[in-house]
């Protein structure tokens, strides 16, 4: 019950603190991209108008200490709109140039490294004056994380983190003819150390941004130690990482199959294996974060992004309804509450 209630009262501060900061700050990035040419305009402003719930979820991690940071908010708003821009430009404008993706990507890893010089991000890409609009975003990244107290704790796992999200950016938008290949290609030399994972779980555990959120979120206390850092990080990747880019992708299935967007989830040869699969990441999530000090903030993470993702109607068509019930089910109780607030709030629009 005592877990229950803390965690009731993160969500209570999530929902009345950090909405509305998040809201203000994805309304000066809106302002900001007004001033790029029309094709990078298009795909900045569209980028957050449709995606802007990664940021409303992410920014949770502002709450790590049990205090609302402002500063949290912005960084998380700031990197997770950077990933949303990428991956519009990548994926939108009707251009497949690994070249011009890996260039656009190093704004990815240039975010999480204080003081780096600037790279020319859209060097090989078509669309270049963006009015400074990549740039700003990549340096209030850099200001932000260099203000926490034990970045240089972090930094390690946060660039390979980065470093993955930015490899599978690369080949995912590539044409669907080479694309499944570069993705299998790459990931063998990684597959023997995940032997419970395949190879598009692997994949998929690489496009999440939420270990790096998680790791900049510890890296804002004094006593943060290496030795935790790690216990974090091998959490959250590939075992919370795989379960948020699977609900995804799950709830996505249908429009990417039309879209012809590469899906993950569609690899499962039996509707029955994505429950099994989903439930399975969520088991080894739950017993992963039970070793971290903060546990009842993880275990909030886990059960909201449950709700959050299967509250989506697309989670409820009439072929995904069976699994969608079943995924609930394996969640436990609070996840089923939390999956009620969901619905509301996407009733009344704040979500």
């Amino acid at each position: 019950m005592f877990k229950i209630l803390q965690s009731c009262y993160l969500i209570t501060v999530f929902v009345s603190k950090i909405f509305p900061k998040v809201k203000c700050e994805l309304a000066y990035w809106q302002k900001k991209a007004q001033q790029a040419e029309p094709a990078l305009k298009e795909q900045a402003l569209a980028s957050i108008t449709a995606k802007r719930f990664h940021c409303l979820g992410g920014s949770i991690y502002s709450l790590y200490t049990g205090k609302f940071s402002k500063n949290a908010v912005r960084f998380i708003v700031a990197l997770q709109t950077i990933s949303d821009y990428l991956d519009n430009l990548c994926d939108r404008a009707g251009i497949a140039d690994e070249k011009a993706f890996r260039q656009l990507h190093l704004a990815m890893t240039d975010a999480l490294t204080p003081y780096k010089p600037l790279e020319n991000y859209y060097l090989y890409y078509p669309y270049k004056q963006d009015g400074g609009y990549l740039a700003a975003l990549v340096t209030t990244c850099q200001k932000e994380a260099a203000k926490l107290p034990n970045y240089l704790i972090i930094q390690k796992d946060i660039l390979a983190l980065a470093g993955l999200y930015s490899e599978l950016q690369t080949y995912k938008h590539l044409d669907p003819v080479t694309r499944e290949e570069k993705i299998k290609l790459w990931t063998s030399t990684y597959l023997p150390v995940y032997p419970q994972l395949t190879t598009w779980e692997f994949a998929a555990a690489t496009g999440s941004t939420l270990g790096l959120f998680a790791l900049c979120a510890a890296a804002k206390s004094t006593q943060l130690k290496y030795e935790l850092a790690s216990r974090i990080a091998e959490a959250y990747f590939p075992w919370i990482s795989t379960l948020h880019i699977l609900l995804d992708y799950y709830i996505d299935e249908v429009e990417d199959s039309l879209s012809g967007d590469l899906n993950f989830v569609s690899y499962y040869t039996a509707n029955e294996d994505i429950p099994q699969r989903l439930s399975f990441f969520l088991k080894e999530a739950f017993f992963r974060i039970q070793r971290l000090p903060q546990s009842i903030f993880h275990y909030t993470i886990l059960c909201g992004l449950i709700a959050m993702y299967l509250s989506d109607p697309k989670a409820h068509t009439p072929s995904k309804k069976t699994a969608t019930n079943k995924i609930l089910k394996s969640a436990g109780i609070y996840t089923i509450l939390l999956y009620t607030i969901c619905k509301i709030l996407r009733q009344q629009k704040i979500l």
